[in-house]
């Protein structure tokens, strides 16, 4: 089963299941509505079976992170979806004998870099999963009591913190420097945030070898390769639109506030993923260059027509 199946992530995951010939039950917001225990039961209950009761990848989430501070009908949505909803979800799951691995989110963390760690070249080291966490808005509040929900309700469980997810379904950052290198002749990008832009087919991939796994009950990370900023990641836009990436300029958060806090270092550690025996997400710039040849409509081109 896939929850959040009409989103970037959950649409990855049931292309690549059914690719591989998997049975998979793939429901969007419209069909189902996880943060109805009702509904979450007999969702569950229908689609697990004794003999083999299979896994939920749970790929919903609210993620409108500056609606959920200004709008108080969001704040509430944010802790519904992001909250609520894994718990029925792996609470449902453990009734019936199902795993579940659920998605989350580097925001969980304060954003300051783990403390009292330095990574082998003496910069910031990668946040690890058993690293203090300490979100600053409602959206790493409402993702990190989720994850706890998911933790308390069933044994059988994964939490994968990811970052900077983008796919071809969707509003995403990608698109956006797209459209808006053809709008304008320069951008200011925040260029002191920094973190490791994922490509939601990839991670699709990750998740499903995690599934396909033994790998024991816990929580992970999982990102593309390597490190970059906001600035870094729109210049590449460019690069790979065939433009000139020095259009782009470097800002600094203060100079470009938002409703919502952003963490200023989102590296998360790919140790545990590695340390498991599970096959390390390709490098961000080399994953870019492959979504965009897959997706062209990611630069605002006409895929070919096959």
């Amino acid at each position: 089963m896939v929850t959040g199946a009409g989103g970037a992530l959950g649409t990855d995951l049931v292309r690549l299941l059914r690719a591989d010939g998997e049975r998979v039950t793939a429901l969007t917001r419209a069909e189902l509505d996880i943060t109805d225990a009702d509904a979450v039961e007999g969702a569950v209950a229908a689609w697990a079976e004794p003999s083999d009761p299979g896994l939920l990848l749970n790929a919903a989430a609210f993620t409108a992170v500056d609606l959920a501070e200004t709008d108080p009908d969001a704040t509430r949505a944010a802790h519904a979806v992001n909250t609520v909803a894994p718990g029925l979800l792996a609470g449902a799951c453990a009734r019936h004998g199902a795993r579940i691995v659920h998605v989350s989110t580097d925001y969980v963390f304060d954003g300051a870099g783990p403390r009292g760690r330095t990574a082998p070249d003496g910069g910031t080291a990668g946040y690890e999963p058993d690293d203090p966490t300490g979100p600053a808005g409602v959206y790493g509040r409402t993702k990190e009591e989720g994850e706890q929900r998911v933790r308390e309700a069933a044994a059988a469980h994964h939490v994968v913190r990811t970052a900077w997810v983008y796919g071809d379904t969707g509003a995403n950052f990608v698109r956006t420097m797209a459209r808006l290198a053809g709008d304008r002749e320069t951008l200011d990008v925040v260029e002191d945030q920094h973190g490791s832009p994922t490509w939601s087919a990839d991670l699709a991939a990750g998740l499903v070898a995690l599934g396909r796994s033994d790998v024991a009950p816990g929580t992970l990370h999982a990102t593309g390769g390597g490190v970059t900023t906001w600035c870094g990641f729109a210049r590449a836009v460019f690069e790979e639109l065939g433009a000139d990436p020095g259009r782009v300029h470097g800002c600094t958060t203060e100079q470009f506030p938002r409703p919502a806090p952003r963490p200023a270092w989102s590296v998360l550690s790919p140790a545990s993923w590695t340390a498991a025996g599970l096959p390390p997400l390709r490098p961000w710039r080399d994953a870019l260059a492959a979504a965009v040849r897959r997706h062209p409509e990611l630069l605002g081109r006409t895929p070919a027509v096959r």
